[in-house]
């Protein structure tokens, strides 16, 4: 017969083995993932015409305008004024022009010439008609603009190139200049998600470490915690540049940010959950390995049906018709499968590495084995924090759910005047942007409507009467026919364009409505008729993103309750954790919609806030009453359900705590992103994760479930004791 030591032994080392290949193929996966990492940036796509559908009418028209070669190029405009402010004289005028004479010639960062990436080698200087200001116009040729130049796009590498060759420049002859127009503000916003890469991922993982530290009181848990987020990120990563680059996913530079902030969230608050377990179980095994079989099985439902539930959600953003929403579905939900791979692998691996002294990795504060009973009604040790809350809940639940109730409706009555019809282009920005200063300078001197005109396709016939009823419009200043070299009205395939000047910019929410009367205008002249351009463009986007939010929200209700009701066992359940998170979602945006409009004074939301702001709170909200309701149902099959409850948040109640506090925290460092769509959805995940944690998990479910008692197992409730 064998000897206990070579059992041990037997069983040791194919532990050990199995151990160092989880370990050797994650690191396989953090090297060849780290170099992905940062290929990120380079696969992004920023376009918002690429986002918008096949049947959008700004997408049918561009189609057709791209025929007649109008919109071919992409413009960079320096405009210029007096730094006294006074008027541009003679001398200014000469030493202006003479330096655009040189501007094809300046070298990029690769050493090449402007000229190369121009539509055009004149660059003109065009005085105001006030005489207050100058504009110089650079065109960059629009199938050039992406490409690479040296480490950056060409589009940014020329934008950065005219401000540093103009600053000495002008400012020698007295003058101040602002690059702006499309191209800057195409820079400028790639500069903006610059910060993804390296300040964001080092704030998030930062702001995590702290809570951990504070969390475990070791300095060797957060560690592994982080590094299990980090490799999760790497595997993320790996897996959707191919796909990027490919053309099959989208992926642009909000979708990046909220990738690695979901990632770190989500892989850390599975950490959380494992190693509180793991943490229990070894006060009731001898040998580490064993408390962490015992914890992973414990672990895995919840973490499995959070993931699931959170995936599935996400994925209902398939069902948009804007590919910069339908491809970030795909890409969070491999983020979320990568955050449960890593947790569920690689974190296991790392705390059992040490073997038997595995215990090690709680230094200083080691759980001892105490030998006491392992079953799950063992009385708690200690009478805790959320020992007590427990105790309040099964005293008063339906004062507690009640109370809870009334203040989340009261928040959720604000949700209606949250500002989320769409803005203007240069509204994204927060703090000082040039291309947002140019832009306020060049309208004060320049007809700023013929940067990006709005532009209509109709056919031959009804040319004239289409132009006529566009230039009728209110808004528009003139509208023309386009012609060609030799003034003759271009003619393609029986069709035309006509261009309509606006008095408001083409990046301006104010253009909008200009571009809806024209739409009306023309269609009584053509029925045919399609009115595109880039204020076209975003007008089609708002309209689409609110249609999304009529179709996906419902969609995500039903399919969570579904997922509910297999997770639970039960129906009844169910609907009250979905209820309550939509409640918890309400009173967010209620929140959310006093603060933007009062304190932050926000010009407005982007129209898809309301749908990031639901499908994220929703399906991330409802995994901390998922890790509560799995563990009172636990509970409730062997003391009842209001014992039950009372166990299965005092159990529970510090571990999702943090893992609110840290999923809270990750999402507010998307504030270090200098746009205004990620400020506001920073906002809105982290105080709606925060009122989920405080809240809605700790009170008003634990209270609705103890009032309704085992009816809430109904119909499956016979398998539940009587309380």
């Amino acid at each position: 017969m064998l000897s206990k030591h070579a059992v041990r032994r037997s069983r040791t080392l194919p532990r050990a083995i199995l151990v160092g290949l989880a370990l050797l193929a994650w690191l396989a996966i953090g090297g060849f993932g780290g170099i992905a990492q940062g290929q990120l940036s380079q696969v992004q796509e920023n376009d918002q015409a690429a986002f918008l559908p096949e049947s959008a009418e700004s997408t049918q028209a561009s189609e057709i305008i791209a025929d007649f070669s109008v919109d071919d190029a992409l413009p960079a405009l320096l405009v210029i004024e007096p730094t006294d402010g006074g008027e541009v004289t003679q001398e200014q005028i000469a030493a202006v022009s003479q330096w655009a004479e040189t501007v094809p010639d300046l070298e990029l960062s690769d050493g090449s010439p402007i000229a190369d990436v121009l539509s055009s080698d004149q660059v003109p200087v065009v005085p105001s008609e006030d005489g207050l200001a100058l504009l110089v116009p650079v065109s960059l040729a629009a199938d050039q603009a992406n490409e690479q130049i040296g480490d950056e796009r060409a589009t940014i590498a020329v934008v950065d190139t005219l401000r540093e060759q103009s600053e000495a420049r002008l400012a020698d002859a007295g003058l101040t200049g602002w690059v702006t127009g499309p191209a800057a503000g195409v820079a400028d916003l790639v500069s903006a998600f610059a910060g993804i890469d390296g300040i964001l991922l080092g704030v998030a993982l930062l702001v995590v470490l702290i809570i951990l530290a504070v969390v475990y009181r070791s300095p060797i848990l957060p560690v592994a915690v982080i590094a299990t987020a980090l490799f999760g990120l790497c595997l993320a990563a790996l897996v959707i540049v191919p796909l990027a680059d490919s053309g099959t996913l989208l992926l642009n530079g909000q979708s990046q940010g909220i990738l690695s902030i979901l990632v770190i969230g989500a892989a850390t608050d599975y950490s959380l959950l494992l190693v509180a377990r793991y943490r229990e179980e070894l006060a009731r095994h001898e040998h580490p390995a064993a408390a962490m079989r015992v914890a992973w099985r414990a672990t895995l439902e919840p973490i499995a049906a959070s993931a699931g539930t959170v995936i599935v959600g996400l994925l209902c953003l398939l069902l948009s018709d804007l590919r910069s929403n339908s491809s970030l579905g795909p890409v969070a939900a491999i983020g979320i499968v990568s955050a449960v791979l890593g947790a569920l692998t690689f974190l296991p691996a790392v705390l059992l590495v040490a073997g038997r002294r595995a215990r090690v990795m709680f230094w200083p504060s080691r759980p001892l084995y105490t030998a006491a009973d392992t079953t799950a009604q063992a009385a708690p040790a200690t009478r805790g924090l959320w020992q007590r809350v427990a105790d309040l809940i099964t005293r008063r639940a339906r004062l507690v759910w009640i109370t809870t109730a009334i203040v989340l409706a009261v928040f959720a009555g604000f949700a209606t005047t949250l500002q989320a019809s769409g803005t203007g282009d240069n509204d994204v920005f927060l703090g000082q942007v040039e291309s947002v200063d140019g832009e306020e300078v060049l309208a004060a001197h320049f007809d700023v409507g013929t940067v990006e005109p709005v532009e209509i396709v109709t056919t031959t016939d009804a040319a004239e009467d289409v132009r006529a009823a566009a230039a009728e419009v209110p808004g528009v200043t003139s509208a023309s026919l386009v012609t060609d070299e030799q003034d003759q009205v271009r003619e393609i395939d029986s069709r035309v364009l006509v261009e309509a000047i606006t008095t408001e910019s083409a990046e301006s929410q104010e253009v909008l409505v200009t571009v809806t009367d024209l739409r009306e205008s023309v269609r009584e002249v053509d029925p045919d008729a399609l009115v595109g351009g880039t204020a076209a463009e975003r007008l089609d986007t708002q309209e689409t993103a609110a249609r999304d939010l009529r179709v996906i929200v419902p969609v995500v209700l039903i399919v969570i309750a579904l997922m509910l009701m297999l997770l639970l066992r039960a129906i009844v359940a169910p609907l009250v954790l979905l209820a309550a998170n939509v409640l918890s979602f309400a009173a967010a945006m209620g929140l959310s919609a006093l603060m933007f409009n009062h304190v932050f004074d926000f010009p407005g939301a982007d129209a898809t806030v309301p749908l990031y702001g639901f499908v994220f709170l929703v399906a991330l909200g409802i995994d901390y009453s998922i890790f509560l309701m799995t563990r009172v149902r636990e509970e409730s099959l062997l003391l009842g359900t209001r014992a039950g409850v009372n166990r299965g948040l005092a159990t529970t109640g510090g571990v999702i705590t943090s893992a609110g506090l840290v999923l809270a925290a990750t999402f507010s460092a998307l504030w270090v992103i200098p746009l205004l769509f990620l400020a506001q959805l920073a906002f809105i995940v982290a105080a709606g994760v925060l009122i989920d944690t405080f809240i809605v998990r700790s009170l008003l479910v634990p209270g609705l479930v103890h009032d309704i008692g085992r009816r809430s197992w109904w119909p499956w409730a016979k398998r539940i004791p009587a309380d």
